[in-house]
């Protein structure tokens, strides 16, 4: 049976496309030219958009008419609900590096995971981080500015790609840890950490590896 007019699964799987974008109905009336009240009885399930309509916010936010109106619950094997969270290219400083345009593709997590937080994925580079991290493991990480000692973290060093490290703070300095010993850890000051720049940008909460 067709999902199309399902009032319900448009109103989930529009809202959000609407938070994963950061866009609220002020955004998209004003970018659509949308009357605010008529976007305003999509949004609270009143009324169904003209399938013209629905083509238009699915050219906005970069995805199929059928993200829109398809119900998009997704379950593993055992039932239990997963979704899917992007995986990212390079990562670098100075753009929205979640935007949509950013994406190599997605991943399927646990939904419980996904609730409540703001998660990526990315695709592990070089043996830094052997043996706990391989070439071509696959990190989620939770978009995060801070970390506890311990922690893996997702760092940007200068505005360069992604770098993942164990990471350690002290009173005057951050260590970025890397778990192979032919490599030497990284210590900044956290004056340095502003000037060149070093940016924490997520914590690694979870790793996923085909065997």
């Amino acid at each position: 049976m067709s999902d199309l007019g399902n009032k319900e699964i448009f109103v989930k799987n529009l809202k959000y496309y609407m938070e994963l974008n950061k866009k609220d109905r002020n955004d998209i009336c004003k970018d659509l030219d949308f009357p605010y009240t008529t976007f305003a009885e999509w949004y609270n399930g009143k009324i169904y958009p003209r399938i013209d309509k629905i083509e238009m916010l699915a050219n906005y936010f970069n995805i199929k008419k059928s993200d829109l109106i398809e119900n998009k619950n997704k379950y593993d094997k055992l039932g239990n609900p997963i979704v899917d969270i992007p995986l990212l290219g390079v990562v670098k400083a100075g753009y929205d590096y979640l935007a949509q345009e950013n994406w190599i593709g997605t991943v399927e997590i646990d939904k419980k995971l996904a609730d409540g937080n703001e998660l990526f994925a990315l695709r592990v580079h070089g043996d830094s981080m052997f043996p706990v991290l391989i070439e071509d493991d696959i990190v989620i990480v939770k978009k995060q500015d801070d970390f506890e000692n311990g922690d893996i973290v997702v760092a940007l060093i200068n505005g360069d790609e992604a770098t993942i490290k164990k990471g350690k703070k002290s009173e005057n300095s951050i260590l970025l840890q890397p778990l192979n010993t032919s490599y030497e850890p990284l210590i900044y000051t956290y004056d340095e950490m502003k000037s060149i720049p070093v940016k924490i940008i997520g914590v690694v909460k979870q790793l996923k590896r085909d065997f």
